[in-house]
């Protein structure tokens, strides 16, 4: 069977390292973290066990899920060692430092997927999938709102790369995987609305990218670290003979209807919960690669180009002007 290492156990780790030890076609060889307290309760949870280091690199495939400042390392690590490798978006903040890490894992030509969970939530996957099928036509018009909850800590801001390297590339990426075709400019407003330390840490917490590829076809883009009614994930793709529209899961599907008008129960609470589906067919999906042969999808090619989208973004906020981009 073949044997997983998780690196990290945090957030992130905790629902990998659950979704492995859960999964009947793998097995969970152990759990690494610098922190091992941390490292010893989540490997107690998945009946599994604490591994150093060294001996995360024995495993069969390395899934990482450390700060985004380890990633592109330990992605290099596991190339020399012909380990295929599961990594947390993104592989680096530096466009540079991916290519060289991507030029690694070329040559060593190891199998490397990029977390881009969204791309397997069913209802997203259903959305792209009939949308292929040209259920209605020609694609003109896509919309996607990305709403957290609230905002993470200043001290997290700085490390994480900002608002669009860390929260937006998810969005970016989507924008890709459904457009059908590369964007060719980037035009983005941003502004701290929600937490004014995000601006001082020199961050925006709400903002609106406008996508555009050569034919002419517009993703428009709207992100905000605060949403009082949960957590706000909608795409809405509208074409030549229609539209298609995947909107917000809730609690349950119970609705109530009195004089007053109609209520339903809140959207789920944050991406822990909305995304439990998504996590489990990612993680599927990159079995499939390792047992079956199939290929690597979203791969470290997609994780380049979103920052690459991302990178944009922030250039354009800075400078009040579109910005050309090539794919």
């Amino acid at each position: 069977m073949v044997s997983l290492a998780v690196l990290g156990a945090g957030r992130i780790g905790q629902i990998h390292a659950r979704n492995i030890a859960a999964n009947g076609r793998v097995t969970l060889l152990g759990v690494f973290d610098v922190d091992g307290a941390a490292a010893q309760k989540l490997a107690a949870a998945c009946g599994s066990k604490v591994i150093d280091l060294e001996a995360a690199f024995t495993a069969d495939a390395i899934v990482i899920c450390t700060p985004t400042d380890t990633h592109a390392d330990l992605i290099e690590r596991a190339a020399k060692a012909g380990k295929a490798v599961f990594c947390e978006k993104p592989v680096d903040l530096s466009q540079e430092r991916v290519r060289t890490c991507l030029a690694v894992v070329k040559a060593a030509g190891i199998k490397l997927m990029v977390g881009f969970n969204r791309r397997f939530d069913p209802s997203f996957q259903a959305l792209q999938t009939r949308l292929v099928g040209g259920e209605i036509g020609n694609l003109e018009l896509l919309t996607i709102l990305s709403r957290d909850p609230a905002p993470p800590p200043v001290s997290y801001i700085a490390r994480s790369g900002g608002l669009f390297r860390d929260m937006m590339i998810h969005d970016l990426d989507m924008a890709r995987f459904l457009l059908g075709e590369e964007p060719v400019d980037v035009y983005a407003v941003g502004s701290a609305l929600v937490d004014p330390a995000i601006g001082e840490a020199g961050d925006v917490d709400t903002a609106a990218v406008t996508l555009r590829t050569a034919s002419g076809k517009i993703c428009q883009i709207s992100n905000s670290r605060r949403a009082t009614y949960g957590y706000d994930q909608r795409i809405e793709a509208h074409g030549s003979k229609g539209l298609l529209r995947a909107g917000n899961m809730t609690q349950t599907t119970v609705e109530s209807a009195t004089a007053a008008g109609f209520t339903t129960d809140p959207a789920l609470p944050f991406f822990l919960e909305r995304y439990a589906s998504a996590y489990r067919a990612e993680l599927d999906a990159f079995i499939d690669a390792l047992v079956d042969g199939k290929p690597i999808s979203p791969d470290g090619t997609d994780g380049l180009k979103s920052l690459v989208l991302a990178d944009a973004a922030a250039e354009s906020v800075k400078s009040g002007l579109p910005v050309k981009v090539s794919l």
